[in-house]
């Protein structure tokens, strides 16, 4: 639905906003006046516009704001030995346990492995899932990753220039050496790739097994201090910087 005055319909649009986490109302008319919100493709300027937020694109300095009812995304730090599926038939541990607690019906963005920790994103929204897994729109994931040995020099310069695995040439689109401990190492590394064990694959290529493997970022959303087995809704700068990430 396009902006509208009809007062018979729709929700008032700093309403939407401020139940999308941009302040309180009168903070988001302020950012009506401003100019810096815009629906459907059209700048708003006056107060009193009705949207219908089930529908409408609403953008906040360009960054797209999630306001259909009921969408949530949520980050979720997986803990080693938890399988990424909703459910297991043979009882094991997976992630549908640590969100038992939701009402959402959530889809898993993505997997890791049962032995890689680290984050993983799980929504209710198709089209933003689709978009985050499809490697047309080549969303970034960072990694922390302990190798055996020492590491020689050029290691980095092969996984930047790229190594053949049996499915393909992969490569890193950054990598940095974080600590190095008596017999092991620990590295960063970023990539755009999403198939599978492609970090462990590419490691094993240059002759550097891993030890263990985090993801600590995929695009905008960080996992910082989060502990494991925990989950948090992702909302605010972060969910509109997610969206905005894939095009939505």
């Amino acid at each position: 639905m396009s902006p509208r005055d009809d007062s018979a319909q729709g929700i008032r649009l700093q309403k939407v906003l401020a139940a999308a986490g941009l302040g309180s109302r009168r903070a988001c008319e302020v950012l009506i006046d401003q100019g810096r919100v815009e629906v459907d493709g059209r700048i708003v300027m006056e107060q009193g516009v009705r949207i219908d937020p089930q529908t409408a694109v609403v953008r906040v300095d360009g960054q797209r704001v999630p306001t259909a009812a009921g969408t949530v995304v949520v980050a979720v730090n997986k803990p080693r030995g938890v399988l990424s599926t909703m459910s297991d038939d043979r009882g094991r541990p997976c992630l549908g346990d640590l969100v038992a607690d939701r009402t959402e019906r959530l889809f898993h963005v993505g997997r890791l492995d049962a032995d890689t920790e680290g984050l993983i994103l799980l929504t209710n929204d198709g089209e933003l899932s689709n978009r985050l897994a499809h490697p047309s729109y080549g969303v970034a994931k960072t990694y922390l990753a302990t190798l055996a040995g020492t590491l020689p020099r050029g290691v980095g310069k092969a996984l930047a220039e790229g190594v053949e695995l049996e499915d393909g040439p992969a490569r890193a689109d950054s990598f940095r050496v974080v600590q190095s401990l008596p017999g092991q190492v620990l590295v960063e590394i970023m990539l755009h790739e999403g198939r599978n064990h492609i970090v462990r694959r590419m490691f094993e290529a240059v002759g550097h097994p891993v030890l263990s493997l985090v993801r600590t970022r995929i695009g905008p959303i960080v996992l910082g201090q989060q502990r494991p087995g925990t989950v948090r809704v992702v909302g605010g700068a972060e969910a509109r910087a997610l969206y905005t990430e894939v095009g939505l």
